[in-house]
């Protein structure tokens, strides 16, 4: 029997209250370089307590589809991370995934391809999900190895959907289904 869920041999998965996210995700949104690997919006600064409020009123509105997590190295215990599935279609079995590593020092380590696999575990076999979905920018060839390391598939682009530094970018959609999932032999991380 499985004996944690949430661990892995580098990172865990836990949770957080709006505070401490508030805090992370404020000092996270100043480095600009995050913030184009993780969203297509125009940067903005906010507060930590405009963050806590909105993520406050995300987590009420969104209980039953999405499941947030942080992501804490083992050995310091420290937040450097958040990973979500959400959009969860439950009549389906369909979500999707997204990931942010906040913590530069910790980029190109593993510590967001294992996240990635311990939320795969989750989702397939405590929320029982078919496949789980994600999109990738293409100018994020470090992001895209580690999700074909946790064993996702590309399976389309829309082709220049995102324009930065004026070019013209693909948004590349990826998945990967319970049973690539279980060929792989994910289930045992720790």
């Amino acid at each position: 029997m499985e004996n944690s869920l949430f661990r892995g041999r580098l990172v865990r998965l836990g949770s957080e209250n709006p505070e401490v996210w508030a805090e992370a995700f404020s000092r996270w949104a100043q480095n600009a370089e995050y913030m184009r690997l993780l969203d297509s919006d125009p940067l903005r600064l906010r507060s930590p307590k405009t963050i806590k409020e909105w993520l406050e009123k995300e987590m009420e509105k969104r209980e039953w589809s999405t499941y947030l997590f942080s992501i804490r190295i083992l050995d310091e215990d420290r937040l450097i991370g958040f990973v979500d599935l959400n959009g969860i279609h439950w009549h389906h079995g369909d979500a999707w995934v997204g990931i942010g590593i906040g913590e530069r020092e910790y980029w190109g380590k593993g510590y967001g391809t294992e996240a990635m696999r311990l939320v795969l575990r989750y989702a397939f076999t405590e929320l029982n999900l078919y496949r789980v979905s994600l999109g990738v920018f293409e100018y994020n060839p470090r992001a895209l190895r580690s999700y074909q390391k946790a064993g996702f598939k590309i399976e389309g682009r829309v082709r220049q959907a995102l324009l930065r530094d004026g070019r013209r970018w693909d948004w590349i959609v990826m998945g990967i289904l319970k049973e690539e999932w279980e060929q792989q032999g994910n289930l045992n991380l720790a």
